[in-house]
């Protein structure tokens, strides 16, 4: 069936178009007037929290305001933190005055001839054992000297005159007592130690340097012209020859004349 452009038809399809039209302007009239920001509200509380900020933000350095810690947060520290201080390292054999006894490394060889010692050694050597032949404890004090030089007689820092000292050691008043004490702790055989190093030293007696287990008889023999046999029982306890003993440099000074542990 046709019908005319002329006709009812074409005026009741005009009617239906201009009602469809009149039926849409309240919805676009009340999308207009809805508040401009409903849209992106829900589309910001479907999206999960982000504390990114666009990529599009031209805020200037610095206007961003900083958000506060937690509860119960300290507060970032600004001074940096230092890094904790070791313990400085001891020398493993106590110091150059300690006995020198390492299981762990080769015995050193016990020297008796006194004329491989270096010249200046063997000429420190001698005079202190002609000042103890002499009787005259006096007769150490240029060899013990002064100042960073001085010759260490004791563990522990002294107060006072050092031949004083050495007096106040001896059981007698004079001193001889030290004298032969001495005297014969130098008349022993030594090891030469720490070679071509800062801390080499020649040390008399030599016991200074073995483990007191491995003396065999006639080295036990020479250790008893020293000490008694009870101070060696107390010293195999502690594991080292601590009584006198003496260290000479290469260059011939008098380095130490000590006992103890």
């Amino acid at each position: 069936m046709s019908f005319s452009m002329s006709g009812k038809p074409r005026g009741l399809v005009l009617r239906i178009s201009f009602a469809a039209c009149c039926a849409a302007i309240p919805l676009v009239v009340c999308l207009a007037s809805s508040p401009a920001y409903a849209l992106s509200e829900i589309k910001r509380e479907e999206l999960p929290p982000t504390v990114t900020p666009p990529a599009d933000d031209m805020s200037p350095p610095g206007s961003t305001v900083p958000m506060p810690n937690p509860v119960g947060t300290p507060p970032p520290s600004s001074q940096p933190t230092a890094p904790a201080e070791s313990e400085p390292d001891s020398p493993a054999d106590g110091g150059v005055t300690r006995p020198r006894v390492d299981p762990d490394t080769p015995v050193p060889e016990v020297i008796y001839d006194l004329g491989k010692l270096p010249e200046p050694v063997r000429r420190m050597h001698d005079l202190i054992v002609e000042a103890c032949k002499g009787g005259d404890i006096e007769k150490l004090r240029p060899l013990i000297g002064t100042g960073d030089n001085t010759t260490q007689l004791s563990l522990t820092d002294i107060d006072g005159d050092a031949v004083a000292f050495l007096k106040g050691l001896s059981g007698d008043p004079d001193g001889q007592e030290i004298l032969a004490i001495l005297e014969e702790v130098l008349d022993a055989g030594y090891v030469h130690l720490d070679a071509g190093t800062p801390q080499e030293l020649y040390v008399w007696p030599y016991f200074f340097a073995l483990p007191l287990d491995k003396l065999d008889a006639k080295q036990r023999v020479e250790l008893f012209k020293i000490v008694t046999a009870g101070d060696f029982d107390d010293m195999k306890q502690f594991g080292a020859y601590i009584f006198y003993r003496v260290g000479i440099t290469p260059s011939g000074q008098w380095s130490f004349f000590v006992a103890g542990d």
